[in-house]
């Protein structure tokens, strides 16, 4: 079993680890070394002395991947004749694509509050959030996972500027403007 680097982690914080692995969360408590010790040996607790250790909760790299979006947009796919009493997917999709469309948009605005706020672990919370809402916004509008998937591929190794001149130039006249925001 490889070892994993220790972090310098406070008590409560997660820390980053490199070990080809992906850290889900570093915790550090307190435990009594007898403990420790009957979790080793099956022994009965012995004297209550202790010890802080960090528990670093990771998974393989290999098993963390895109393919879990597309299990979750099959989750929510399913969930849309749920009884919105019992899924909350069934409950967002009953409301309407406005509704949808605007959770989806409350929770890219906390997720951006943490970002500015340099929270982290909030970020990567609300991110899941994003990506959740995403999900139910696309099975609400009708998207599929792949057609977003064959828009990345379609736009990889292309230059951003390119592609955004690409777009000016097949807009008419009147629907180009000299700004990046949006009217």
């Amino acid at each position: 079993m490889p070892k994993t680097p220790k972090t310098p982690a406070t008590p409560g914080e997660a820390g980053p680890v490199e070990s080809g692995a992906v850290t889900l969360r570093t915790v550090q408590m307190i435990v009594t070394k007898a403990k420790i010790r009957s979790a080793l040996k099956g022994d009965a607790a012995g004297p209550a002395k202790t010890r802080r250790v960090d528990l670093v909760l990771t998974a393989p790299a290999s098993h963390i991947n895109g393919a879990v979006l597309d299990r979750l947009y099959e989750v929510v796919l399913s969930r849309r004749t749920a009884d919105p009493a019992v899924s909350h997917s069934a409950r967002l999709l009953s409301r309407g694509p406005a509704k949808v469309a605007q959770k989806f948009g409350e929770e890219a605005v906390e997720c951006l509050i943490e970002a500015v706020g340099g929270n982290r672990d909030a970020v990567v919370g609300e991110s899941a959030d994003v990506l959740y809402h995403l999900i139910v916004l696309w099975v609400s509008a009708g998207v599929r996972p792949e057609d977003v998937w064959a828009e990345l591929t379609r736009r990889e190794g292309v230059s951003g500027i390119a592609e955004r001149a690409a777009r000016g130039a097949e807009q008419p006249l009147a629907l180009r403007m000299d700004t990046s925001k949006i009217p």
